[in-house]
């Protein structure tokens, strides 16, 4: 897969699961320690990230936490799970999912890695999951290492999720400086009431609440309050909630309010171990009285007043009044077997909506009865338009006599005979009266609640073994083509499609009959799905669907449908011919049918069904950029010219345009740049025009790039360096206006026992070619430039070049051809006028361009599997067709006509079976998409492998 496009278009790396043998040995391991441990997990876990929900490689995020120190060294570092969730290959470009993302990934380690990681690095015992995976990562129990049951409920109290202790509290004598100082509100202090035991009766007379207020009430009941404080338990905690509560209520009851507590230092610890009884909730049920329901009791008292005098009640009470009645499922089921049609009319109404609302959840084996009633409404179409009352028997063996009775037990095989038999009644399709509109809209109404509870896969199953479904299907197909019936007809086809998976058909069943006469209609709808239903018959089964007697019509008619520029149409024709072709006897008579030489080919081109050409580059050698030198070329000769008779400073600035260019990454040194400029023109000092000083030649090579700068700096076991940053000597020196770039001439001049370059410059290949003639070929040009072409003996002593190694006789023309191939062309210019060189526009010349190269192939619609989307799996059309072609490649040497072609081929006929015959002119086409398009090359190689075995 290609690499995901990041922010600014750049490429980044996605994270993905490589497959290797130690990821797989690895997972096992950890499959084998939760076992054992006893803890859930997942070997793929998802995270979702900006480019989508990536599977995490467990194996490698254990690598990479083990490189970093550990789960508890990474938990130091702040960002830490999120720079290596990037590091990953798992990206997001805001802080809030990057956030997200890398506490998930910090969880699956947690989870699935960090007791394995103890074990396995440190050899330790893992913590109990009760304290680490059944934990989130996010609590702050201390490190994973060190962590036990004590430490841990340590940390639990430290947290609060365990109630303080009495010891654990801030005693009541800490000074409010205290808490102003921590930014707190001063706290009341707690408020200390006695425990008052109740000691009267529970329920007070009127007279002992009027005169609760009373001293001598009070007095009582401090005598008693007096003679229970001996008896107090020893760790009586008169802070409780429950001691508060029941304070307050003593307090309504008399407790006097000029009781003060006895002192706490000196009082009794005895009555402290008192544990008081905990509060029983009672629900309560409001009682009817005259006060709160006057109502109701004026209502009995009119009863017993017409009850007295002997009159009857006014509003004698309906039956059934109270109930709510059942639910409307069953009271659509009880309405639909009823036979009135209001009620009919009521449930099929509320059926069609359930179907439709509830179709997931609406089963037939939840509801008995309610398949056959729909189906024995469906069958009164029957009489609509035949003289006929089908009717279902479930008993025993069905009477033959009469054809209206229906085998409700095994089906009936000669449904098919008995419709044909039928007489048919004279109806208008635009015009019917009322009652038959009607009872057609509850018919339909029937069959298109079937039609959507079949959608659900249970309720297919479940239709697939009753049998009058399939009989009711070919008595609604074989109806009358009306356009009244257009809408029932294609809910009867939609029925076949999601029950044929589920059904075992040969060639004398009657639907199977009824659907291939369908593909004789002139309607798509119809074609369509009759032609999915037959492909798919006994789909899900063990049963092979062989697709026997198909009407050589109906052959003919798919072959003519794939010229079609229909991609339903095709993708459906193409299905039924994978399933056909897949039987010999098939392919038989396939090959009788139609012209299969015809056919072929057009498969072949259907290979090649929504392709787009796919371009891609691949760098086959990276860019590099050439160290810089501290060696500086020399100026070409025009150009030593032209700088010689020009004034400083501007021959400084065209010296250093000719030999520099910017590089912030490089650098070079004053000296050796001060050196150089010399030696170009240090001879002319005191002359009439003087070369620049030191310090004003270093402030002229700000001027002209403007990105360099002079610095100091000190190296390692080394003195300062004065430098220049941000600046780099050319290889080779370009014209300071043009920017055309010198070149070399790198012929070898032999000067006694050595040889060296010539190394002169020269701007461009009409001035290097004429030097090369009269420099070192000795050739002497004539007064209007032009050479005469005459035998010499030379040889090419070019760098590096090994056309002419030894002294060879050959014209001059022929060896100035060979020497134009060392010399570049002139720079190819603008069409436009004004515009500039194409020289000015060039890249650095210190970097070496990377080499690539594009590759172009034809891709078709593929699919990416999730586990390894960089798997290209080839889908739709293309496929399809490529396995029908390979269906015939593989069975027609098996058929009878091929035997009969190889006969032919004996007495005199044309060489070859039926492989040869149908794909030989299509060789070269199918080794095309072979190379060209990926996703179908295997499939493609197998088919010639079928081919040419033959």
């Amino acid at each position: 897969m290609a690499p995901a496009r990041g922010p600014g278009n750049t490429e980044v790396y996605v994270h993905e699961i490589e497959r290797t043998t130690e990821y797989a040995d690895f997972i096992q391991k950890l499959i084998a320690f939760h076992e054992k441990r006893g803890t859930p997990f997942e070997p793929e876990p998802r995270l979702p990230t900006m480019h989508g929900h990536v599977h995490v490689d467990l194996y490698r995020l254990y690598k990479a936490v083990i490189e970093k120190g550990g789960y508890d060294e990474l938990n130091k570092v702040q960002k830490a799970w999120g720079l290596l969730a990037g590091e990953l290959g798992m990206h997001y470009v805001d802080s809030k999912g990057m956030g997200q993302l890398s506490f998930q990934l910090k969880q699956d380690f947690y989870r699935y890695l960090c007791a394995f990681w103890i074990q396995d690095q440190y050899g330790k015992e893992p913590p109990p999951r009760e304290i680490l995976e059944q934990q989130s990562c996010a609590s702050k129990h201390g490190p994973v290492l060190t962590r036990t049951v004590e430490n841990f409920k340590a940390s639990a109290r430290r947290s609060g999720e365990e109630t303080p202790t009495k010891e654990d509290r801030q005693p009541d004598s800490t000074p409010a400086s205290g808490n102003r100082a921590s930014g707190r509100l001063r706290e009341a202090p707690p408020q200390r009431v006695p425990f008052q035991p109740e000691t009267g009766p529970s329920r007070q007379t009127r007279h002992a609440s009027s005169q609760h207020g009373t001293p001598t009430s009070n007095a009582s009941h401090n005598t008693h309050g007096a003679q229970h404080n001996h008896l107090l338990p020893q760790h009586h905690n008169p802070n409780s909630p429950i001691h508060i509560i029941q304070a307050q209520q003593n307090a309504l009851r008399g407790v006097s309010s000029s009781y003060t507590p006895a002192n706490s230092e000196t009082a009794s610890r005895l009555g402290e171990s008192f544990d008081p009884r905990p509060l029983i909730t009672v629900p309560l049920r409001p009682v009817n009285t005259p006060g709160n329901n006057p109502e109701e009791f004026s209502k009995r008292q009119r009863q017993l007043r017409m009850q007295a005098a002997g009159l009857a009640s006014a509003r004698p009470v309906m039956p059934g009044a109270g109930f709510d009645g059942p639910n409307i499922y069953t009271r659509c089921l009880q309405s639909l077997r009823s036979g009135i049609p209001a009620e009919q009319s009521f449930a099929l109404n509320h059926l069609v909506k359930i179907s439709y609302e509830r179709g997931d959840k609406y089963k037939f084996e939840s509801f008995l009865g309610l398949a056959e009633g729909l189906i024995e409404k469906g069958l009164e179409i029957g009489s609509l338009f035949h003289d006929v009352d089908w009717q279902v028997a479930y008993f025993g063996e069905q009477d033959s006599s009469n054809i209206a009775v229906l085998d409700g037990l095994n089906g009936t095989d000669d449904i098919l005979e008995r419709i044909a038999k039928l007489p048919r009644k004279s109806v208008l399709d635009y015009m019917q009266p009322a009652e038959f509109s009607d009872r057609l809209l509850r018919i339909t109404e029937s069959i298109l609640t079937i039609r959507n509870m079949v959608m659900l896969v249970e309720n297919a199953i479940y239709m697939a073994e009753v049998y009058p479904l399939k009989d009711l299907l070919c008595i609604v197909l074989h109806l009358p083509n009306l356009e009244m019936l257009v809408e029932v007809k294609h809910f009867a086809l939609d029925i076949a499609e999601q029950l044929t998976p589920w059904l075992m058909m040969d060639s004398t069943d009657p639907l199977y009959q009824t659907l291939l006469n369908q593909l004789g209609s002139s309607d798509r709808g119809t074609i369509l799905t009759s032609m999915r239903a037959i492909s798919r018959i006994s789909m899900n089964l063990d049963a092979t669907n062989k697709l026997q007697n198909v009407p050589a019509v109906v052959l003919q008619n798919i072959m003519n449908w794939l010229l079609l520029n229909d991609e339903e149409l095709m993708d459906a024709c193409l299905d039924f011919l994978y399933q056909y072709t897949a039987v010999v006897a098939n392919v038989e008579s396939l090959l009788k049918a139609v012209d299969m030489e015809h056919v072929v080919p057009h498969l072949v081109r259907l290979l090649a069904h929504g392709a787009k050409r796919v371009k891609e580059d691949k760098i086959l050698e990276p860019e590099r950029k050439a160290p810089c030198s501290e060696e500086v070329a020399s100026l070409p000769q025009d150009l030593q010219e032209q700088l010689t008779n020009t004034d400083e400073p501007t021959r400084c600035f065209r010296w250093l345009q000719s030999l520099f260019e910017e590089d912030s990454e490089s650098h070079i040194t004053q000296i050796a740049i001060w050196q150089a400029y010399q030696g170009s023109f240090g001879a002319l000092a005191g002359g009439v025009r003087n070369t620049l000083s030191a310090a004003d030649f270093i402030r002229n090579v700000s001027h002209v790039f403007v990105n360099a700068r002079a610095q100091i700096i000190r190296g390692p076991g080394e003195g300062q360096r004065f430098i220049i940053e941000g600046i780099r000597a050319r290889k080779s020196p370009v014209d300071y206006e043009t920017k055309e770039e010198y070149m070399r001439c790198q012929w070898q001049v032999v000067k006694g026992p050595f040889s060296k370059r010539c190394n002169h410059f020269y701007l461009g290949g009409e001035k290097m070619w004429r030097h090369i003639l009269a420099a070192h070929l000795r050739v002497t040009f004539s007064d209007d430039g032009e050479v005469e072409d005459k035998e010499i003996t030379t040889f090419c002593d070019w760098l590096g070049c090994v056309k002419y190694p030894k002294p060879t006789r050959m014209k001059l023309s022929e060896l100035t051809r060979h020497i134009k191939t060392h010399v570049p062309a002139a720079p190819k210019r603008s069409l436009t006028d004004g515009s500039e060189p194409l020289a000015k526009r060039q890249k650095r010349s210190y970097v070496t361009p990377a080499k690539a190269m594009t590759l172009a192939w034809e891709q078709t619609i593929i699919t990416r599997d999730e586990r390894n989307p960089k798997l290209e799996q080839a889908a739709g059309i293309p496929l399809s067709a490529v396995l029908v072609l390979r269906n015939i490649a593989r069975n027609v040497v098996k058929t009878e006509a091929e035997e009969e072609l190889l006969k032919q081929h004996e007495m005199g006929g044309e060489g070859g079976g039926w492989n040869e015959k149908l794909f030989r002119p299509v060789m070269v086409r199918l080794f095309e998409v072979m190379t060209e398009n990926k996703a179908l090359a295997g499939y493609i190689t197998s088919l010639l492998q079928l081919v040419q075995d033959d």
